[in-house]
C-alpha cells in the first residue's frame, strides 16, 4: 500500500468513527491531504471501494490485537478479557466507538460491499467469543456470543457518547462474570 493510501484511509476512518459513512466525501479527504479530489478517486474510483477497504484494514488490525492480546489464554475468562482489552483500547486510546459498530448502525443505507464487510467483521467476532465458549463447554454459544459483542458496541456507544467510559468497563464486566459463571 502507498503512503497516500494509507493516508487516505486513516482519514477516512477518522471521519467514518467520528460521523459516519455518509459523512464523508471525497473532496473531504482531498483537502485533509492537501491533494486533488481526482487522487481520491484515482485510489478509490468509488466511495464503496474506500468504505470496504476502511472496513477490510480496520477489521485486519482489530483481529491482529485480539490475537496478541489472547496469546496463551487458555479459559474462556482469560479469552473474554482480551477481547475486553482490545475493545477497551479502542474506546480510551481514540476515544471513539469501533468503526464497525458506527457502521454497523447505518447498515441500511451502506453500498452492499460495505455493508458485507461489516457483517463480516461483526460476524468474525462473534465467531471468535462463540468458539472460546464452545471450548469451555458452554450451551448456546453462538446466541451468547452474540449477547456479547452487541453488549460491548452497544457499550462503547453509550461511553462515547455520554463521555462516561465506566459505562463500558460495567457492562464488560457483567459479560466477563457471566461467562465466568458459566464455564
Amino acid at each position: 500500500m502507498s503512503e497516500t493510501v494509507d493516508k487516505l484511509l486513516d482519514a477516512a476512518e477518522g471521519r467514518i468513527r467520528t460521523g459516519g459513512f455518509h459523512a464523508v466525501s471525497f473532496r473531504d479527504l482531498a483537502a485533509d491531504l492537501g491533494i486533488k479530489s481526482a487522487s481520491v478517486h484515482y485510489h478509490f474510483p468509488k466511495k464503496e471501494d474506500l468504505g470496504s477497504a476502511v472496513v477490510t484494514r480496520y477489521a485486519d488490525r482489530v483481529m491482529a490485537a485480539l490475537a496478541i492480546e489472547a496469546e496463551g489464554a487458555v479459559t474462556v475468562s482469560d479469552k473474554l478479557a482480551a477481547l475486553i482489552r482490545v475493545y477497551r483500547a479502542a474506546l480510551t486510546t481514540e476515544d471513539k466507538a469501533c468503526l464497525c459498530g458506527v457502521m454497523g448502525a447505518e447498515a441500511l443505507g451502506l453500498p452492499e460491499p460495505v455493508r458485507a464487510a461489516v457483517r463480516d467483521f461483526l460476524g468474525a467476532n462473534i465467531a471468535w467469543v462463540a468458539a472460546a465458549l464452545h471450548a469451555d463447554g458452554i450451551e448456546r454459544a453462538e446466541e451468547k456470543a452474540a449477547m456479547a459483542i452487541a453488549s460491548l458496541q452497544g457499550a462503547m456507544m453509550l461511553a462515547v457518547n455520554l463521555g462516561e467510559t465506566s459505562l463500558f468497563d460495567k457492562v464488560a464486566a457483567e459479560i466477563h462474570a457471566a461467562a465466568t459463571r458459566q464455564s
